[in-house]
């Protein structure tokens, strides 16, 4: 048994979906797969209950979970004991900050070039747990409360724009309305994985006087795009991140004003943050002018 199959089991139970693990883990799906089978093959049991709609833990993936944080825990914690000691800044990233963090962290570099940058991509609750037992120095997040021992500083507002498919009549107009959306299915990620988006954009349908067309079960935004270039569907992206994604069978169209927005600030610790914060946070604000 090694620890990447633990990392790996872990990231599955905990997003059940190959696709989102494979990329929170940022290697392809079939990695993911090849060392769950393994896994399963060391041990004896089967630890996912696979069907063609759905991923779920079986009894014995229920019991190696707890085990797994565990022994992954005390990995990094041997880890942190050996390791010299770093004045570096460690960043909470989520996908779709697209130019937003280029600019950001160009930024930070002419504020402060001897300054290491460690970037973690993890879901938003995991970002702000982090920040609050100090193993990040901050984290970008949208649309959040923080948690106890953590503040948030608003930064921006993200705008959302529509996905569809570059063929479809809608996609040749400079913006659209909510409701131009009514008939197309909606592929959305699930609410738990983030509830402030899906509320936002199925609270937006409800007032433009319709209820969404469920459509499949959105995994990846890759694989959620692709979907989208060959079927009449629609998601939301941020427009950030919009402008550079290169999908020549997918349009992304502005909504009219005044349009959707999540708004996305910095979360940081209440006591002892670190003294590259402050820098940061200028960063941050280097990004809006």
């Amino acid at each position: 048994m090694e620890l990447r199959q633990l990392t790996y089991f872990v990231a599955v139970a905990e997003e059940l979906h190959f696709g989102r693990a494979a990329d929170r883990l940022h290697i392809v799906q079939s990695a993911v797969s090849m060392q769950i089978q393994r896994l399963e093959r060391e041990l004896g049991a089967e630890l996912f209950d696979r069907s063609p709609r759905r991923v779920r833990l079986t009894a014995a993936g229920e019991r190696l979970l707890p085990e797994a944080r565990a022994v992954l825990a005390a990995a990094e914690k041997a880890r942190a004991a050996v390791a010299a000691p770093r004045a570096g800044l460690r960043i909470g990233t989520s996908t779709g900050l697209g130019e937003h963090l280029d600019r950001v962290l160009a930024a930070f570099a002419r504020r402060a070039p001897d300054v290491l940058v460690e970037l973690h991509a993890l879901p938003a609750a995991e970002r702000l747990a982090r920040v609050a037992d100090g193993r990040l120095d901050a984290a970008f997040v949208r649309a959040g409360q923080p948690v106890p021992g953590t503040r948030v500083h608003p930064l921006w507002p993200d705008p959302l724009v529509a996905a569809l498919p570059a063929t479809h009549p809608l996609a040749g107009r400079p913006e659209i309305g909510v409701d131009d959306l009514a008939g197309l299915p909606l592929a959305l990620a699930e609410r738990r994985t983030n509830p402030a988006l899906v509320d936002l954009v199925v609270g937006a349908c409800r007032e433009a006087g319709f209820e969404p067309l469920p459509g499949p079960a959105a995994g990846s935004l890759q694989d959620t795009l692709a979907g989208i270039g060959v079927r009449p569907l629609w998601t939301v992206v941020y427009a950030s991140h919009a402008r550079v994604l290169r999908t020549p069978r997918v349009a992304f169209v502005p909504f009219r004003a005044p349009g959707l927005a999540l708004p996305t600030g910095l979360a940081v610790r209440t006591t002892a943050p670190s003294p590259h914060v402050e820098t940061l946070l200028l960063a941050c604000g280097d990004d809006e002018r």
